[in-house]
């Protein structure tokens, strides 16, 4: 017994020189502790999504077992099950989290009990992802940081109540501070803020239509609340970068905003970010030039969030090629020197390495002309940058042999519509001819991110290969006096819903349907969902009017009893004059008339690339569709968002696809070496902590009919 405990004593040593060596964060300047390996969002502040634990590794993960669940149920029996995003961090033995409804929670994490709960909506209908949370400390003042709808929340981390001395009660709404008036907007959060000393810095979640708010960077005090600074992603007259965008163009462009999250280097005292595109992100005459910040790598200083530098990615984006997911501060040897740098994943497949101090590229990259618009009014811009190495893990370019052959008739017909498209491969600008886009909408990555491990300078990156049909019609949803509600409400739903829900209100993969809405919601909820967001909607307060939206609201719920038909729908005079062009087909995979991929597999990889060379040292198929998977064939791979973590015990964990599995695999190799099948889809990223001398592996579940909110699920090896 004395041998057991001075060998995880000496591993718990190793463990913490070796997170040291990492150049990994502590919580707000604290000693390294056992007990903190996991206390922020993706493990650090340098998002590495790394572990130093060893004790579950190679020799033993295949004992792995359920150690317990906290199961949810902030949502009524009724409702929809509901999908997962939150990686919950953990801080001396207690996880927290968000659920999909929105509320936050404390667990004992040896146990799985609750010790609190937080509705930030006071018993309203709420809801939205959120990846989780925020820890701040200073002294015995210790709090959790997150976003309930449009408000930034401080609690209590030892009892859940809120901060009264924070804000207005515990609340800072997000919506005051930006360009617009704060009570016809909607802002949110899905990805954590991240801490540098008494600063919180936070993005935010925008709607990706027209109308929509600029998503300034902004930094907020954890002890008051108050507003900090803020930094312009779409610039101001007399800031750098207001000459890549027409002049007046600051007044009504939207979007540009930080919604996949942050890393921070505290020794530099930069923070960095990866931004969105802005909108409307498939038509920008609105906006014609390079449109700084957008899709930029952003370092700023962390203090005062004056800019440092920034690296483009995409100039005026018209793909919806945001940026997906925080860039990870690795460190890579080139040259015999060791480099500080930036290493950011994108929806195109590619990676940029990036100096961290100056934002230069490390590998060549090459600007390559691109197709040119023919939208009326449109300017694509003439070039895309195109790193040289390391290649593209996600597929840029697919033939007819690329198209899948499960029946003649399925053949034919995705045959016929990709002779009928335009397509000339990667950036192929939105076209009334329709356009078919590999990587599409939802990439390559997402949110979830890459893994780091600083050991061998190794990043692990989940790719997709799924593509999309852009189908752009002239927007014609405008409001005709006299027509009845619901009319005009069916005329705005197919603008603006059924890309997402359908043409039959049936729903598309994990967007719900909307048949006998009115049994599952009460209309006051359905209206806050339209206006506020919620799951995957975005909010649409602001960006269509009050009429607009009750429109909507009848069509797809009930008629108001006070009003038949809309009439005097006031016209939006802060932006120009202008046609408006709609993809009303995005973020859906291009399939077959049967719903099977319309391209051959594999449609979800592993990747592990070496930074130091710029080469992949294995790429393997992650998920299977057996159903589809022809005899003697690799697994399919499978369509994911979530992104893998790597320990010290040589361990990739990773879940996220439609197949249910959570996975370990050894990371030297890529072999699959245990798996589990959850009780649904757990899109989220996992994480790993140590409790009392255990270690556990812990992550967010989707609900199931019988349970729809969900839960947190924890594993271990036996006793």
């Amino acid at each position: 017994m004395q041998t057991q405990n001075l060998n995880r004593n000496i591993s718990e040593v190793f463990a913490a020189i070796t997170l040291l060596f990492a150049g990994c964060q502590s919580v707000n300047d604290q000693a390294i502790d056992i007990g903190r390996t996991w206390a922020v969002y993706k493990a650090d502040a340098h998002s590495t999504s790394y572990s130093p634990l060893d004790q579950i590794n190679t020799s033993n993960v295949s004992q792995l077992h359920a150690a317990w669940t906290f199961t949810l149920s902030d949502l009524p029996a009724s409702a929809q099950p509901v999908t997962s995003q939150c990686n919950p961090i953990i801080v001396d033995g207690v996880l927290y989290a968000t659920s999909a409804k929105l509320w936050a929670y404390a667990v004992n994490a040896a146990t799985g009990e609750q010790i609190w709960s937080y509705d930030p909506f006071d018993g309203g209908g709420g809801g939205g992802q959120g990846r989780g949370v925020t820890y701040w400390e200073e002294g015995e003042d210790k709090r959790i940081l997150f976003a309930g709808g449009n408000h930034l929340v401080a609690l209590d981390a030892r009892t859940g109540n809120p901060i009264e001395t924070f804000g207005e009660q515990g609340k800072v709404n997000l919506n005051v501070g930006l360009r617009d008036d704060p009570s016809t907007i909607a802002v949110s959060m899905t990805s954590p803020g991240i801490i540098y000393k008494d600063l919180i810095i936070v993005g935010s979640r925008l709607p990706d239509l027209y109308g929509t708010p600029p998503g300034y960077i902004r930094a907020y005090n954890c002890k008051t609340g108050e507003l900090v600074w803020t930094f312009h992603t779409i610039p101001l007259p007399g800031e750098p970068g207001y000459e890549t965008w027409p002049k007046e163009a600051y007044q009504y462009a939207g979007g540009v905003n930080n919604w996949a999250g942050m890393s921070l280097d505290e020794e530099r005292g930069m923070v960095f970010m990866s931004l969105g595109s802005p909108t409307y992100d498939f038509y920008g005459a609105d906006r014609i030039g390079e449109n700084l910040y957008g899709n930029c790598v952003l370092a700023l200083d962390a203090a005062t969030g004056k800019h440092i530098w920034h690296y483009q990615t995409v100039h005026h984006d018209i793909w919806d090629y945001d940026l997906p997911a925080p860039p990870n501060l690795v460190q890579v040897n080139k040259d015999g020197k060791k480099i500080d740098a930036v290493a950011q994943i994108t929806k195109q497949g590619f990676v940029f390495v990036l100096d961290r101090e100056t934002g230069e590229p490390l590998f060549p990259v090459e600007e390559r002309p691109v197709p040119a618009s023919n939208l009326p009014g449109e300017e694509a811009w003439p070039t895309q940058p195109f790193p040289l190495i390391p290649k593209p893990y996600a597929r840029q370019m697919v033939t007819e042999d690329d198209l899948t052959h499960y029946s003649d008739a399925d053949h034919d017909s995705i045959v016929q519509q990709f002779r009928s498209m335009r397509y000339e491969g990667l950036y192929t600008p939105p076209d009334l001819k329709r356009t078919l886009m590999i990587p599409g909408t939802r990439g390559g990555s997402n949110w979830g991110g890459a893994a780091y491990d600083p050991a061998t300078s190794i990043l692990y990156i989940r790719g997709t290969d799924a593509p999309d049909i852009q189908t752009i019609i002239k927007e014609e949803a405008q409001v005709v006096a006299g027509l009845p509600i619901i009319d005009q409400g069916r005329r705005m739903y197919s603008t603006y819903c059924a890309s997402c829900h359908g043409t039959d209100r049936k729903g598309i993969e994990a967007n719900p349907s909307l048949i006998d809405l009115k049994e599952r919601m009460t209309r006051q909820t359905a209206l806050d969902k339209i206006k506020r967001g919620g799951g995957l909607m975005p909010p649409y307060a602001g960006v269509l009017k009050e009429g607009e939206i009750q429109a909507i609201l009848a069509y797809v719920h009930s008629v108001d009893e006070n009003s038949e038909q809309l009439t005097n729908i006031e016209t939006d005079t802060t932006q120009p004059a202008r046609d408006m062009y709609l993809n009303i087909t995005g973020y859906r995979t291009w399939t077959d008339p049967s719903g099977n991929p319309a391209i051959k597999p594999p449609w979800g990889m592993l990747h592990a690339l070496n930074l130091s060379t710029g080469e992949y040292e294995w790429q393997i198929p992650l998920g299977n569709n057996e159903e589809l998977q022809k005899e003697g064939a690799p697994e399919t791979g499978l369509e994911g968002k979530s992104g893998p973590i790597v320990t010290a015990g040589g361990l990739i964990f990773i879940a996220g696809s439609e197949d249910k599995k959570l996975r370990a695999i050894e990371k030297s190799t890529g072999k699959l070496l245990w798996e589990t099948t959850l009780p649904a889809m757990a899109n989220a990223t996992a994480s790993t902590y140590q409790v009392n001398g255990k270690q556990y592996v812990a992550l967010s579940v989707g609900g199931t009919e019988e349970n729809p909110s969900g839960s947190i699920m924890a594993f271990s090896l036996p006793q």
